[in-house]
């Protein structure tokens, strides 16, 4: 039989990309097979992110913004365009990032996924009483009424009607929808003996100078210069709870709010989470937060509480394990409502498919792992019928058990089979290993990265002697000997979240590890429930909040005893050497690069002529320390700079212990004044971890610190960790890397499933015990790692 020839149409078989530069890619040119799954790796800050999320997929998502119309493109995130040469056979880009979901505190699991949306419509067409639409059962519906006259024009005349209009919406009255009530403690607000202009009030970012104490001060309704305590009752009420009031302080027209609604404003209509960490203080400090008494924290009305399918209400349907929730859907049989059930069920199937049936709808999407979001945002991609598709993930197998892992790995080859393209940027061998085109970029980090070091097959990357292939057998071997406990945490009758009265002793002056599957109540047990009084550094997976005047020097706190050595060692004052104060380029402010905005067209970044991108003014960069000037330093990676502040005329001490953990931490290679946003996720989580490792505190608690880190790091990691454990402090982590677990002197391992099916101690032992005992899923996965 003659075989046709290939259509025109059927050549485009290949992603090309030549000449990527975005961050540190140096000129990298690449073929990627379509509809494959292509797992890209490299170290941490190789570049792998970059020619994945920055090039491939930015452009894919620029291109698509350019088919809609300028007018819609307005209101459009602007995106610049990669700094490619040429990139050919794009498809449409689907990006599955780790981002945490947005910590608004009205958002939740259900609200997030569509969920709540469907369920809502089900109940306003079935549920008795019936009580309105389905915005009556939304919480973040109030409910409304008003009357009034409208003016219509209506056959060349002017007439007015009146008109009355009602919203049944489905918000709890009394907490508004949030499911807490708060209440503020008035003596952390302000110090009652002292005066406004004497700096009474002891909120972030209210000084007697700034626009936050003048309005109060200018508003004629209180005398500036008398203490809080002497106020009459209407001074005081004026100054707490007035109602909004136009005022004039100077020449400026201004509302006047009270104190406590504007700290309410200002502070609590964020999540916890998304608060930088002084703010989080604060509000901790003046804030308590308690379950609303008349919703019972369900954050629904009494009528939307009161209307039920089946007996069960909507807000007892979102507190229910979505597991069990999909099995009652599947208990309705209404062919009114058919194409809903059906879409409902697909949905809450998904949920349970990717191993997230242990949530519940009404758990704030704030408090969700990074993993946890992830899997979430795949949900709605498993049914699609799209194809032709381009899937872009970003370590998928984060906060996954190696059980969980298998089950990742069939989705991402369904989505494969369906005709897809699949990129997925990975450390993990378990899934590099089912990839049908292996990636590894390097051969280091940061600056010394940026090339393409094999293209090919799992088996060739095996053999290719480049690191990714050298270690991807790596296995380690359980500990000879373990090390003996110097105490015990005790924490009794544990109950947060899915904990079924957990009474575990945690040893101390060891390396400790909690296993278990995702979802079993490891972060519940270690976050929650450690007695209070217990000095705790909590390292956790949340985000760096930086912008890109942030960098590791200024995070870590190391500019300030750099600041002060330059300005003693020069005589000026150390805000010359800040690129955010005084010694800032006055053409740039201090940023490097000019921005200018085209309106629909993508916002051109060109380096700053005054400063060439120093950021400092020319003045500045005459002062020096060592032989160097400000701007000399910031560029320097932290291994150049540990030698530099170590020794010598530029000597600071403080700087050089940031520099060594920094070090230590298989950070060496980061610039210090390279921006926050360029960096990578487990780059973020390692510069938290050496930021925190000098706090006072004799128990460190770190959740999943392996995210992000290549294999070859995981042995620089433990290397850390036995450092801390032998300097005489107490090492806790929440863990799924086997490396970890086979290295720990002990193993809490809770499960056995999640959910309600969890929060149970299954076992407690040293790994060796673990293994020859071969009891729970972690035993079992442990033992074939370590080949027992």
């Amino acid at each position: 039989m003659m075989s046709l020839p290939l259509h025109a149409a059927d050549i485009h078989d290949l992603i090309r990309v030549q000449g990527a530069r975005e961050n540190n890619l140096k000129n990298v040119t690449i073929d990627i097979p379509k509809r494959r799954l292509t797992v890209f790796t490299g170290v941490s800050g190789s570049g792998k992110s970059s020619l994945v999320f920055s090039t491939i997929a930015a452009e894919s998502q620029r291109m698509i913004n350019e088919t809609y119309s300028a007018f819609l493109q307005g209101f459009m995130p602007t995106l610049a365009r990669p700094d490619v040469d040429v990139l050919e056979g794009l498809t449409t880009a689907i990006i599955v990032d780790q981002e945490r979901m947005g910590a608004n505190s009205r958002s939740t699991v259900g609200t997030a996924t569509d969920a709540n949306a469907l369920l809502r419509i089900l109940f306003s067409r079935l549920g008795q009483p019936h009580i309105g639409s389905p915005q009556a059962y939304s919480f973040n519906v109030a409910s409304i009424s008003g009357a009034g006259a409208v003016t219509l024009e209506r056959a060349g005349k002017t007439v007015k009607e009146r008109r009355s209009f009602t919203i049944t919406g489905g918000m709890c009255p009394r907490c508004e929808g949030m499911g807490t009530v708060n209440d503020i403690d008035l003596t952390q607000l302000y110090d009652a003996s002292k005066s406004l202009n004497e700096g009474a009030l002891t909120i972030p970012g209210y000084t007697p100078d700034g626009w936050g104490v003048r309005i109060f001060t200018g508003s004629g309704f209180l005398d500036a210069d008398k203490p809080i305590r002497d106020y009459s009752a209407q001074e005081l009420e004026d100054f707490l709870y007035r109602e909004p009031t136009k005022v004039k302080v100077g020449d400026i027209n201004m509302t006047y709010d009270g104190l406590v609604p504007k700290v309410q404003k200002a502070f609590l209509s964020k999540d916890r989470e998304a608060m930088q960490p002084h703010i989080r203080v604060f509000v901790d400090r003046a804030v308590t937060f308690t379950t609303c008494p008349e919703c019972g924290g369900t954050r629904l009305s009494a009528a939307a509480r009161s209307s039920t399918i089946s007996g069960l209400s909507i807000a007892e349907a979102c507190s229910l394990q979505i597991s069990d929730l999909a099995g009652w859907v599947r208990t309705l049989d209404e062919p009114s409502v058919l194409p809903l059930l059906t879409a409902l069920r697909q949905l809450l199937d998904s949920f349970v498919e990717i191993g997230l049936g242990y949530l519940s709808l009404d758990r704030p999407a704030g408090t969700l792992s990074g993993g946890e979001a992830q899997r979430t945002k795949m949900i709605r991609h498993l049914g699609s019928s799209l194809t032709d598709v381009t899937y872009v993930f970003d370590e998928p197998t984060i906060g996954l058990h190696p059980h969980d892992i298998e089950r990742m790995n069939t989705l991402l080859l369904q989505l494969r089979d369906k005709g897809n393209t699949v990129l997925v940027v990975e450390h993990k061998p378990e899934t590099i290993v089912i990839a049908d085109h292996v990636v590894d970029l390097g051969p280091g980090a940061g600056t010394a990265g940026g090339t393409v070091c094999f293209e090919g097959t799992v088996e060739e990357l095996r053999s290719s002697g480049t690191l990714t292939g050298r270690h991807f057998d790596d296995r380690s071997a359980l500990k000879d000997t373990v090390r003996t406990p110097t105490g015990a945490l005790e924490i009794r009758g544990a109950t947060k979240n899915n904990l079924q009265g957990v009474d575990v002793d945690i040893p101390l002056g060891v390396l400790v590890v909690l296993t278990g599957v995702a979802g079993s109540g490891k972060s519940s047990l270690v976050h929650g429930c450690i007695p209070a009084g217990a000095e705790v550094v909590s390292i956790d997976q949340g985000g760096i909040r930086g912008s890109r005047r942030s960098n590791p020097a200024t995070y870590t706190g190391m500019l300030e005893p750099i600041r002060k050595a330059f300005a003693k060692a020069n005589g000026v004052k150390p805000a010359l050497f800040s690129s955010n104060s005084e010694g800032a380029c006055a053409n740039c402010n201090g940023a490097g690069v000019i921005y200018t905005d085209l309106g629909v067209m993508a916002t051109v970044a060109t380096t700053c002529e005054v400063c060439e991108g120093k950021r400092f003014e020319a003045s500045v960069l005459d002062y020096h320390l060592g032989g160097r000037d400000i701007s000399e330093v910031l560029a320097m990676s932290v291994t150049e700079a540990e030698s530099f502040f170590g020794s010598g005329e530029a000597r600071t001490p403080a700087a050089h212990a940031i520099l060594v953990r920094l070090a230590d931490v298989g950070l060496g290679y980061l610039g210090l004044g390279q921006p926050l946003t360029t960096l990578s996720g487990g780059e973020r989580q390692r510069l938290k971890l050496a930021s925190q490792m000098s706090e006072k505190g004799d128990i460190y608690v770190l959740d999943e610190p392996t995210t992000g880190l290549h294999l070859a790091d995981v042995e620089q990691l433990l290397g850390l960790l036995d450092r801390l454990v032998d300097s005489g402090k107490s090492v806790i982590v929440v863990e799924h890397h086997q490396a970890v677990m086979a290295h720990a002197d002990w193993i809490i391992d809770l499960g056995p499933g999640a959910g309600h099916d969890g929060g149970r101690i299954v076992f407690e032992g040293t790994p060796a015990d673990l293994v020859a005992a071969r009891s729970t899923l972690t035993g079992q996965f442990l033992a074939a790692y370590v080949g027992a």
